[in-house]
């Protein structure tokens, strides 16, 4: 029966298996891949859109214009994690519910690389779609395949998960950015659709391997649920539909009819849904305190976020027209500063984490609101750094490489202050009734800062103008200011977290 018992387990790659993957369950080497090529297709075509959207040979779109897409895709793709959450808790299960979000990413990849500028924006849906879909239900199933909380492997399980999110952003830029710019744009969208596909063909082959847990629909709709969902759902396509019918049938649509709405809706949901918590009467008195604190954390993150994720955006269009993007004499293309951010996440982040054991181990570890403050200082700090190369181009030269670099590494420190600590606080704050959502809140600060930018562009609003540059900076730094300055009264409201 014992001997039954742990051939079964092997089997499900559950712990105390004999496979193993670097000491953890064999389940994490399938979830690693299937994270590593998805990442890989998500920042590969991440780094070539807006590069695309602005070529002569591409849709040739303004800076703006091309700005407020890209700005609109990353925060729906962060908006969509709701979503998502609720169909793998709900409908599917995480295991099936990525399973169709890898086929999803896949299909939007391949509409992309058709050389149609009408099934652009569709295959673009499509990929916000299926990363939403898959965000949401992969870093539950990593947990799933461990003995709770408590296992000692589950936290070094996690970071070697991580480090797949890292390679594939890495890998993607030099390879699907080099074939996109340098041979042909559409040939890197099939690229990028090609990665997601090893990444679904793998996880399809390898899922054997994961927990059983991971195939359980946790609290799934009844029948009575489903048809109101259902219902719902169809009469808001059906308005959608008809509005935009009349749109486009009497001639006046234009992209801002679908821009401006996603752009409302990436300010107005995340309000909404801080709201509705904080009103919620269920939360008792130190809960509510809670709340109140995280508030704090969330508008200067939504800061931090709307100026850090214009790395991929502001920066490259800037590269592309007034850099000098060569190293030694010998010229690379523009999409490769999309990899300075991972390779220095992996080079630091084992830096940062024997760094804070050294002072906590003192007595001398900064607090999560200084580690928080600083971000924010670091992040407009990288702003004020752009004026330099913002100058030299006003001047008619162009500007070194060493200088966009320069601006990812004080972002890429300024995010490794931030982002750690923000997921660690959201975790910590979460009012009970909330526990398993609030992680799609702390996504729901990165749809807000982009949808922000978003507007800005839509507006009109040139990112590439010291003017901007400069104030966008100077909001940066005053939040991180005044988060450090009122840091008692959130301390305050924080209780006993820390």
């Amino acid at each position: 029966m014992a001997s039954s018992l742990t051939k079964d387990s092997a089997r499900r790659g559950t712990p105390g298996t004999e496979q193993t993957f670097f000491g953890h369950p064999r389940g994490l080497a399938t979830l690693f891949m299937t994270e590593m090529w998805e990442r890989f297709s998500y920042y590969g075509m991440r780094a070539l859109l807006p590069l695309y959207l602005v070529a002569p040979g591409g849709l040739h779109l303004s800076a703006a214009t091309a700005t407020a897409i890209y700005s609109v895709y990353v925060s729906l793709v962060y908006l969509l994690a709701l979503p998502g959450g609720w169909f793998g808790d709900r409908v599917w299960g995480p295991r099936k519910t990525v399973a169709v979000a890898g086929a999803v990413i896949m299909l939007g990849h391949l509409t992309l690389a058709l050389p149609s500028s009408g099934t652009f924006y569709a295959g673009l849906g499509l990929v916000a779609i299926g990363s939403g879909l898959l965000k949401a239900n992969i870093s539950p199933m990593v947990g799933h395949l461990y003995d709770g909380p408590d296992d000692p492997r589950r936290d070094g399980g996690f970071t070697v998960f991580y480090m797949g999110i890292n390679l594939g952003a890495f890998a993607a830029p030099l390879v699907i950015g080099t074939i996109g710019e340098n041979v042909n744009w559409h040939l890197g969208f099939a690229l990028a659709a090609l990665g997601m596909a090893l990444g679904l063909g793998q996880f399809l082959i390898g899922s054997r391997h994961l927990a059983d847990r991971s195939s359980v629909v946790p609290t799934p709709l009844s029948e009575q649920e489903k048809a109101s969902t259902l219902r719902k759902a169809a009469i808001w396509a059906g308005v959608a539909v008809v509005f935009y019918a009349i749109v486009g049938f009497s001639g006046h649509y234009t992209l801002n009819w679908i821009l401006v709405p996603l752009t409302l809706l990436g300010l107005i949901i995340p309000v909404m849904v801080l709201a509705r918590i904080k009103r919620d009467k269920d939360l008792d008195r130190s809960e509510q305190k809670s709340m109140s604190a995280y508030i704090w954390f969330f508008v200067a993150a939504a800061v931090f976020w709307m100026i850090y994720d214009q790395g991929g955006s502001t920066l490259s269009i800037f590269a592309d027209s007034s850099a000098d993007n060569t190293i030694f004499g010998w010229e690379f293309p523009v999409s490769w500063y999309q990899s300075v951010n991972p390779v220095l996440i992996m080079a630091l982040a084992p830096v940062f984490a024997w760094f804070w054991l050294a002072l906590n181990r003192r007595g001398k570890e900064p607090s999560t609101i200084v580690k928080f403050a600083s971000g924010l200082v670091l992040v407009g700090a990288s702003f004020f750094l752009f004026l330099a190369p913002l100058a030299i181009a006003d001047g008619g030269h162009k500007a070194a490489a060493a200088w966009l670099v320069a601006i990812y590494f004080v972002q890429t420190v300024g995010e490794l202050l931030l982002s750690p600590v923000g997921l660690s606080v959201t975790t910590k704050m979460a009012p009970a009734k909330y526990a398993s959502q609030m992680m799609g809140v702390w996504f729901l600060a990165v749809t807000a800062g982009d949808a922000t930018t978003g507007l800005l562009s839509i507006a009109g609003v040139d990112l590439n103008k010291t003017g901007i540059v400069a104030l966008e900076a100077t909001l940066a730094v005053l939040a991180g200011a005044a988060v450090w300055m009122y840091r008692s009264r959130v301390k305050e409201l924080m209780g006993s977290v820390r």
